[in-house]
């Protein structure tokens, strides 16, 4: 089934404690987020992107209304069957040594396999594609650590993809990226939403990349909350242009640059 919804979220009210009390980021959003594209949070540092992703992938809890995945509320999971639901890709450089790529890919496999987890031959079936999805066969055998940022980048979606969850969060995939590696990132993972007819959902910095690969955009600002649309619907209605204008930054619709 292509594009199908397959996250509800309705009247969502995100925050965190802080002194005094909750601290409010973002209220009332409602959307929708579909299989089989790229969706893509932006805003400045600090509105709260980050706050979204941890509680649309259940790492804290919202503050009020609900979120639905896969037609059942985020709440009614256990922690288990999440595993196989939401994969998740953070920004944390990982200082894993003596691993190779194979086998921290392989640890997508853990909500299958349990802890000690021994691979079985479907499970490095499904790690071998993981790897030939993002087309990184030939650092199969190398060990994590000689990689680089982007390669390390690659080998994090490969995790996700052998946990084989139909949703896929990541928290700015792309920060510690050459510009070349970012491009290469983000085409990746907007031709994985589309070969693998996931949910592929992320924050990013990246602006421009954005605008020209993603499906949707999810734009976040203080005084707006969240606004939701196409990156077409975004220029035309002057919601970019709106967003970056108090920073004395010009868009230009016809170019759809900066």
């Amino acid at each position: 089934m292509m594009n199908q919804e397959t996250i509800h979220i309705r009247k969502l009210t995100i925050g965190y404690p802080g002194k005094g009390g909750t601290k409010i980021v973002a209220k009332d959003i409602d959307a929708t987020i579909r299989s089989g594209e790229l969706t893509c949070l932006l805003g400045a540092n600090g509105v709260g992107k980050s706050t979204l992703l941890r509680t649309l992938s259940a790492f804290q809890p919202a503050v009020g209304g609900e979120i639905e995945i896969m037609g059942k509320k985020l709440t009614d999971y256990t922690d288990k069957q999440l595993a196989t639901v939401i994969g998740v890709v953070l920004t944390e450089k990982c200082s894993l040594r003596n691993m190779t790529v194979e086998e921290l890919v392989g640890m997508g496999r853990s909500p299958y396999t349990g802890f000690w987890g021994n691979l079985s031959k479907e499970d490095k079936k499904t790690v071998n594609d993981a790897i030939a999805l993002v087309r990184i066969e030939d650092l199969k055998y190398r060990m994590v650590h000689t990689l680089s940022d982007g390669e390390r980048q690659k080998v994090m979606i490969a995790k996700a993809l052998a946990q084989e969850t139909p949703v896929i969060f990541l928290d700015e995939p792309t920060a510690f990226l050459d510009f070349p590696s970012k491009v290469e990132i983000m085409q990746l993972l907007h031709h994985l939403s589309r070969s693998t007819n996931k949910t592929i959902f992320l924050s990013t910095h990246d602006l421009e990349l954005a605008l020209q690969i993603a499906d949707k955009i999810w734009l976040m600002d203080k005084a707006n909350g969240v606004t939701i649309g196409t990156p077409e619907d975004l220029s035309i209605d002057g919601c970019l242009s709106n967003f970056f204008s108090r920073k004395g930054i010009v868009f230009d619709m016809e170019t759809g640059l900066f």
